[in-house]
């Protein structure tokens, strides 16, 4: 059984507090900020922020099955896609998984099957807060009783809805042979990929229906909802206008334009802005901060960008660093009505980070009091504190 810390105070650092670094102290107590005389670590120059709330994150996928035809289990994937959160900074993660007509690790099938192990892992093992964020397809009409029984059994808490059909089509039609691949990858010939296809297409004018009854289930259930990659305003508003209001990776301006004008929170990709723009061609995550048209960053497919991001926007004069970090813990935290963390306030979870700021190197992570990564100088200054702190991740 995991165990939190003992009651300490952490002293010396830099905090970020009430949207400003200050110099202060900070205490915890049974996996809660608290206040109060307590034994002490000496963190004299590092930085202390809140931890790392990720909405969106993919790079699962990779510790699952780091080649398409070696597929690891599902527990060896969960336990080193946890570590390498816990070592990014990130207390709390949404593995954003696929309920797809695609199949393979797309499909519903490998869909419950990561919810089963996620919930058993959860309940044994977990460093990070791990929750799982299903991207439904939308022409996925026909496994609508299965989706909503996912939901309520497993507790998702996180949808958004995607349509890349009309990019499958198109694939199809000028590029046979990546088609081909794809299918492959996912465990299918191109024959049976592309009759997945064309029943997908069938579904076309039932598709309207069945997204408002997701919605009005989604509803009932106490899920957010929201939609992926909308292309411009109109898509975002159809979404919106059904409940779905979170405007994830929005391709370009209009629909992160429309996604403000109504109040929809907007979400980008930290890798965009650690690489200067999209690997898809979309439009760059710093044009839309700059304009006011993003509300927090996600992992998206890279764990370490979320704090380099931070940094960068901070560098790069866009937002000072207490509001850039804001992006990645209180905002997120906010729009998913996490009410119990994303700032280091008293009576809230003891999620934080210890970062060394001559290296930006996250030495230590904090999950709910108890340690989840501990590295470099800290790991020493934790170690030395008189009744050893006991780390979660032994």
């Amino acid at each position: 059984m995991l165990q939190t810390l003992p009651s300490l105070r952490l002293t010396g650092a830099t905090i970020l507090r009430d949207g400003a670094l200050q110099q202060r102290s900070i205490a915890f107590s049974e996996g809660r900020i608290t206040r109060g005389p307590l034994p002490e670590v000496d963190l004299t120059g590092y930085l202390i922020l809140p931890g790392i709330i990720d909405l969106h994150g993919d790079a699962f996928e990779r510790h699952i099955s780091p080649r398409p035809s070696a597929p690891f289990a599902l527990q060896t994937g969960l336990r080193a896609t946890d570590r390498d959160a816990a070592a990014n900074g990130i207390t709390t993660a949404w593995l954003a998984q696929s309920w797809s007509w695609e199949g393979g690790t797309r499909g519903p099938d490998f869909a419950l099957s990561l919810m089963q192990a996620l919930s058993d892992y959860r309940a044994r093992d977990a460093l990070t807060d791990l929750r799982l964020q299903i991207r439904c397809e939308t022409h996925t009409v026909e496994t609508e009783a299965r989706l909503v029984e996912a939901v309520r059994h497993f507790g998702i808490d996180y949808v958004v809805f995607n349509d890349h059909l009309d990019e499958a089509e198109h694939m199809l039609a000028a590029r046979p042979e990546e088609f081909h691949f794809w299918a492959k990858r996912l465990g299918r010939t191109s024959e049976t990929h592309r009759a997945a296809l064309l029943t997908a297409q069938r579904q076309r004018r039932e598709v309207p229906r069945y997204l408002c009854r997701l919605a009005e289930q989604f509803d009932a259930l106490g899920v957010t909802y929201g939609s992926h990659d909308d292309p411009d305003g109109e898509t975002r508003e159809t979404f919106s206008m059904i409940g779905a209001k979170i405007c994830e990776f929005p391709t370009a301006r209009p629909a992160a334009a429309l996604a403000r004008a109504v109040g929809d929170p907007i979400l980008m990709g930290a890798p965009n802005v650690v690489r200067g723009g999209s690997q898809a061609g979309n439009i760059a995550a710093t044009e839309l901060i700059r304009a006011g048209l993003c509300d927090a960053l996600v992992s998206d497919y890279y764990y370490p960008a979320l704090a380099q991001a931070a940094f960068q926007l901070a560098d790069d004069g866009l937002l000072p660093l207490a509001a850039a970090w804001d992006m990645i813990s209180s905002r997120p935290a906010h729009i998913l009505r996490l009410h119990d963390r994303g700032r280091l306030d008293p009576g809230l979870r003891a999620d934080m980070v210890v970062i060394d700021p001559s290296t930006r190197a996250i030495e230590a992570t904090i999950s709910g009091g108890r340690i989840t990564h501990l590295a470099g100088e800290a790991a020493h200054r934790f170690t030395c504190v008189p009744h050893r702190a006991a780390m979660a991740a032994e």
